[in-house]
């Protein structure tokens, strides 16, 4: 079953002063020349007491930046899906810390790369505990804001079924509410800084299209997941795009065509191309993934089987989130989703989206063994 995902985002209109999560002591640091793909990006070259001759700088390679949201994912266990009108029990039920973006940020911090967050929360219970958790992850926090004036946090009920589906309903909380009508200079300049850029639809266009467009300027490459809001994707955000990620309703919601079999969603990213995305990745669930390069052969890439299913909701932030690990490391764009499916096999075997996200070592020892 696919995620249902709503996203009440008009509940929220309060405009309070906004306070910066302080995480980290900064580290002096000072810039190096570093090769990447940006031509117009110097990349960080941190070293502790920079002032001292004898010290030497190391090095960082340009960050994941990821710009989404935070949620605490209410899990709710059950055997099935209630009829209308009908009352049923759970089995079980916890809070964990979730949310498309928190949950991207995560894996590619756990499979060692240096990532940074861009999101908010409230100063309620909720937003502690994914500080925490991102925190725990290996997230760097700078760039993650609390909200004061009673902003909640992001929430979603995760009805999770004996059979690991899930079907979501998301409250957009801190996610929706009170973005800056124009981003600071500080949180671009991590942007235009970064590696990739990672996009997600659980905050709203308009920040998604300052940030895209701001990496797009400075040369770095955005990748978009198109989970979150069943809305139109407005083309002024798809133009500032280099990869675009659905899975199969996504893709047909966005292009209004059917995407039941493998020819049809070749057809449907085929529109993707010419409404300026030259490159769709496509999330097939059990059935793999595709993706569909403008004038090239589709690349396709099967499952790798998970020993047992316990839980879906974070493998496609999963997926999306290794497969950008992977292409920011240089590794080619099938090398990229065949690491991505190896982490996603991993996350499906343990219950809750951030405590799934798998390590490096775990994804490479898999790798060497099928």
């Amino acid at each position: 079953m696919e995620g249902i995902a709503f996203s009440p985002s008009n509940n929220f209109h309060c405009y309070p002063q906004i306070h910066p999560i302080k995480t980290l002591t900064p580290i002096p640091f000072r810039f190096c020349n570093y090769k990447t793909n940006n031509p117009n990006q110097s990349l960080l070259s941190f070293s502790i007491n920079s002032s001292k001759t004898s010290q030497t700088p190391i090095t960082q390679p340009p960050p994941l930046v990821v710009v989404g949201s935070a949620n605490a994912d209410i899990y709710v266990e059950i055997d099935r899906l209630p009829t209308e009108g009908e009352t049923i029990s759970a089995k079980n039920g916890q809070t964990l810390a979730g949310g498309k973006g928190a949950n991207q940020a995560t894996c590619g911090a756990k499979l060692s790369y240096p990532t940074y967050f861009v999101g908010q929360v409230g100063d309620d219970a909720h937003g502690k505990l994914i500080t925490q958790a991102l925190g725990n992850g290996g997230v760097r926090l700078e760039y993650l804001k609390s909200l004061g004036g009673g902003v909640p946090t992001g929430h979603a009920v995760v009805m999770l079924q004996s059979n690991g589906q899930n079907s979501i309903i998301i409250v957009g909380g801190a996610n929706m509410s009170s973005w800056p009508d124009k981003l600071s200079d500080q949180d671009l300049d991590v942007v235009k800084n970064a590696g990739i850029v990672l996009l997600q639809r659980e905050i709203p266009d308009s920040v998604n299209i300052q940030v895209a467009k701001a990496a797009k300027g400075a040369g770095v490459t955005v990748i978009m997941d198109a989970g979150g809001m069943d809305a139109p994707m407005p083309q002024e955000l798809l133009k500032f795009v280099d990869i675009f990620s659905p899975n199969e309703s996504e893709l047909g919601r966005l292009t209004g065509m059917p995407t039941d079999n493998f020819e049809q969603i070749s057809q449907a990213a085929a529109k993707c191309h010419k409404m300026g995305v030259k490159q769709v990745l496509v999330k097939l669930g059990a059935k793999g993934s595709a993706l569909f390069i403008e004038g090239e052969e589709p690349i396709t890439q099967p499952i790798i089987p998970a020993a047992q299913v316990v839980d879906t909701t974070g493998a496609g932030d999963t997926f999306t989130a290794s497969f950008t690990v992977a292409l920011v490391e240089g590794k080619s764009k099938r090398e990229s989703l065949n690491f991505a499916a190896a982490a996603a096999s991993l996350c499906v075997q343990v219950k809750g989206a951030i405590p799934s996200m798998p390590d490096r070592k775990s994804v490479l020892n898999l790798l060497r063994s099928v």
